[in-house]
């Protein structure tokens, strides 16, 4: 369906118009410098462009009050001393005359967004949106952010789409307070945070902004905040949120609808080290979002004010909401110890209110003692603060080195050895017509009795000649065909065959009861995951066998193919609780695994002393 993108070039007007060190990194450049480049990678142009309209009163009366808003409005005709005390009364704000427009516009083009993915125009989108929005409060501009531009979405998608369940994400360098305010009693709104916090000593200085804020009455468990109280944080530490609270909370959640607050603070314009994401690590995070929610994902430019960082971060967001491959992660994936401690944290906040939670251990981490001052105002950070450190040394083995990949010029290949009508593919998967050299086939084949009769040799020839497309960076993913009596041969020759033509590391999930080959090596190079194995077994930190039951459906092969070149999954639906049998068998893999693979330390993981 694509992507939307959404602006107005209008929202560039209001501007800083006295000195003030403080606010000045919010300009209009910001937005520009995201556009050209959105222009200069050739991707505004594969988007739905969508003119930003403004919000109307009724609209921003959904979360702001009517005197607010009247307030607001009389910016325009104040001159530039009475903008500047009143601006002086809130805590890091300018108003300018063009600020009513501009912030009606912002929230506007989050509205225009979320009409155009929920009837369907498009998948997905992004509005580019200033001022920011989401510390902004009922009746309060806060932190560069006049009206709070997410809040109003959801509360609109909710009154005009009847939606019940919509998750928001905010990934800043700050706490998103005034969202957490909106909606902290509201069971309909998942709102997930992680932001710099330093025990209290870090702007807004909010002490519920800690993990323990877990929403009020009816909300209770839907305010989800993961407190960083070290700077540093980098890729694997975003990754492990990722994949050890959000996405657990969201399947069960189940929403309708994702909402990103982002802000695009990374480690290309961080030189004190406060954030050490890269634009990569953006792309693969909307990669995960988009299996929730059947891919319906708004994302909202908030914070990032790096130009640089800005840019190269928005255009990675939006390459993946188009459906291009992530590209690769750099840097040691492996969670620091700071890290680790705030996840766990977080997951036992909010194991009283989830399911998935509770089938894990997520025993309290101990916390340090409290930094506040007696007045209850944090003390100063100091400059710097302290910095997160990986929990191993420096990178020395192969799982350490980034496997680097060209950019593929076609995104999906199917290779059959006849046509299958009931296999439904889209429009422009290409159908292989190519096949490896007889001779080559025939080598490849020979240790394998099961691939000697003519089908299974086809077959074959068709899968390897995907794969050297694949390997060489013309293909970027596909689908083959092979007999079923063929099927483990066809396995162990297709990871033979990219070992030897320079693969650094493989992946491969087994569905089904194959067995590994036994020739194949423990060395790190390849990763073999059997679901629906004959037994929960870690043979290996690089063998892993569970007997959780596999669904194949007639329609799986063409659902493949569409995730593959970019779509969206369907949506998984309201989750199920697990049988305690596939929770044993989970929690004894994990024990089995968590001393060799870092990243499923989370749960078992305490502090040192």
């Amino acid at each position: 369906m694509g992507t939307a993108l959404v602006y107005h070039e209008d929202m560039t007007a209001t501007r800083l118009l006295w000195d003030d060190p403080e606010c000045e990194i919010e300009r209009p450049e910001r937005l520009t410098a995201a556009l050209d480049r959105l222009r200069q990678r050739g991707l505004e142009q594969r988007c739905l462009r969508l003119s930003a309209r403004e919000a109307s009163k009724e609209e921003l009366g959904l979360v702001h009050s009517p005197e607010y808003v009247s307030l607001v409005r009389k910016t325009q005709v104040l001159g530039e001393e009475e903008l500047q005390v009143l601006s002086g009364q809130f805590d890091a704000i300018y108003f300018h005359p063009s600020t009513f427009h501009c912030a009606r516009l912002a929230a506007g083009a989050g509205l225009q967004l979320v009409d155009a993915v929920l009837t369907g125009a498009v998948q997905n989108g992004l509005a580019l949106v200033r001022p920011p929005g989401h510390h902004s409060q009922r009746a309060a501009a806060n932190g560069f952010c006049v009206f709070n531009n997410v809040a109003i979405a959801a509360a609109y998608a909710k009154q005009k789409h009847g939606l019940h369940r919509i998750l928001i994400v905010d990934w800043d360098v700050h706490h998103g307070q005034g969202i957490q305010y909106l909606f902290e009693d509201d069971p309909s709104v998942l709102y997930f945070s992680w932001h710099r916090y330093e025990h209290g000593r870090f702007w807004p200085f909010l002490r519920e902004s800690d993990a323990d804020a877990v929403g009020r009455g009816q909300g209770l468990g839907f305010t989800v905040n993961l407190p960083w109280n070290q700077v540093g944080m980098g890729n694997a530490d975003y990754v492990a949120a990722f994949l050890h609270l959000l996405l657990p909370l969201a399947f069960e959640f189940d929403p309708e609808l994702v909402l990103v607050s982002a802000g695009f603070d990374s480690a290309i314009g961080d030189p004190e080290g406060q954030m050490q994401a890269t634009p990569e690590c953006f792309a693969h995070l909307t990669h995960l979002l988009q299996v929730l929610a059947g891919g319906r994902v708004c994302a909202m430019l908030e914070g990032g004010y790096h130009l640089e960082s800005l840019a190269e971060s928005v255009c990675m967001t939006v390459q993946t909401l188009l459906g291009d491959p992530a590209p690769p992660l750099s840097g040691l994936m492996v969670p620091c110890q700071s890290a680790l401690e705030s996840i766990q944290s977080a997951r036992a906040a909010q194991a009283p209110y989830w399911k998935s939670l509770q089938l894990q251990d997520v025993t309290p981490v101990p916390t340090s003692p409290s930094t506040h001052s007696p007045e209850g105002r944090p003390p100063p950070l100091l400059p710097g603060g302290p910095m997160c450190k990986a929990a191993v040394p420096a990178p020395s083995s192969l799982l350490d080195q980034p496997c680097l990949c060209p950019a593929p010029s076609v995104r999906t290949t199917v290779a059959l050895t006849a046509p299958d009508i009931t296999l439904v593919l889209p429009p422009d998967v290409i159908q292989q017509e190519g096949s490896a050299l007889r001779e080559e086939t025939e080598a490849w084949a020979r240790p394998h009795e099961s691939l000697a009769r003519e089908e299974a040799l086809t077959a074959l020839g068709k899968l390897l000649y995907l794969l050297d497309g694949m390997l060489d960076g013309q293909v970027n993913s596909g689908i083959a065909a092979t007999p079923a009596s063929a099927a483990a041969a066809t396995l162990d020759v297709a990871i033979q065959r990219g070992l030897s033509h320079g693969a650094q590391r493989l992946l491969c999930v087994a569905l089904g009861q194959l067995d590994r080959p036994p020739d194949l090596a423990h060395d790190g190079r390849t990763l073999w995951l059997n679901i629906g194995g004959k037994e929960a077994a870690a043979l290996s930190m690089f063998h892993v066998s569970t007997p959780l039951p596999v669904d194949s459906t007639p329609q799986l092969a063409g659902i493949l193919a569409r995730v593959l070149r970019g779509e969206a999954p369907p949506s998984l639906g309201p989750s199920s609780v697990a049988s305690p049998e596939d929770v044993q068998a989970l929690m004894y893999l994990r024990g089995q695994l968590e001393p060799q693979w870092k990243m499923l330390q989370v749960g078992a993981f305490m502090p040192q002393k």
